[in-house]
């Protein structure tokens, strides 16, 4: 699929899920038990995440980052402590439209002032209604952990070491096929119909 903002397919996808780059940044599976990790420690609760070592290596600048993505919009303050399923939103926000709604890689921007705290409360307790999901639900949810993170982390870096040596190898082939065309085209026209 080719790159850019406009074919990432969900406006909760992050745009690396569908780029070539080397270090593609968060797999569907790490998308799904970021998801499940926001519905059992609620939204912004960065150090529970991380202690229970379920993404191992992600910083909370990333889970934060990500996290917008998955709700589609940038201010989380509204969410701040709910037990949401931060996709569902993402699905409603990829579908607002209007001359209000402002958007910066996908994600809707607040245009206006700040919010004041009363109007965050507000919206938090809206949020609460409309998203949560029910304590015996969360409250059972079991995220997955490495035996060993320290592993996986190796494992990753050994990806990454052959997705660099694939490119690399990439590169030698286009720069092969550029030149093999350069030939061609500053040979003369007798000398191709000789070859041929």
């Amino acid at each position: 699929m080719p790159t850019g903002q406009r074919n990432v397919v969900r406006s909760n996808d992050s745009a690396s899920l569908w780029n070539c780059t080397l270090s593609p940044g968060w797999t569907q599976e790490e998308v799904k038990v970021l998801g499940k990790a926001l519905m059992k420690f609620g939204i912004g609760n960065w150090m529970k995440i991380i202690e229970s070592e379920c993404l191992p290596g992600k910083t909370i600048a990333q889970m934060n980052l990500q996290t917008q993505r998955m709700l589609g919009q940038q201010s989380t303050a509204e969410f701040n402590g709910l037990h949401i399923d931060a996709l569902q939103v993402g699905a409603l926000n990829s579908q607002r439209q209007g001359p209000d709604i402002r958007r910066k890689n996908n994600c809707i921007v607040n245009m206006g002032g700040k919010l004041t705290r009363d109007e965050v409360e507000r919206r938090r307790i809206a949020h609460r209604e409309k998203f949560q999901v029910p304590e015996k639900v969360w409250s059972v949810i079991v995220l997955p952990k490495p035996d060993n993170p320290h592993l996986l982390l190796d494992k990753k870096r050994e990806e990454l070491k052959s997705l660099k040596a694939e490119l690399e190898d990439v590169v030698a082939r286009i720069s092969a096929i550029e030149q093999t065309a350069v030939c061609d085209s500053s040979q003369p026209a007798g000398t191709k119909r000789s070859r041929e």
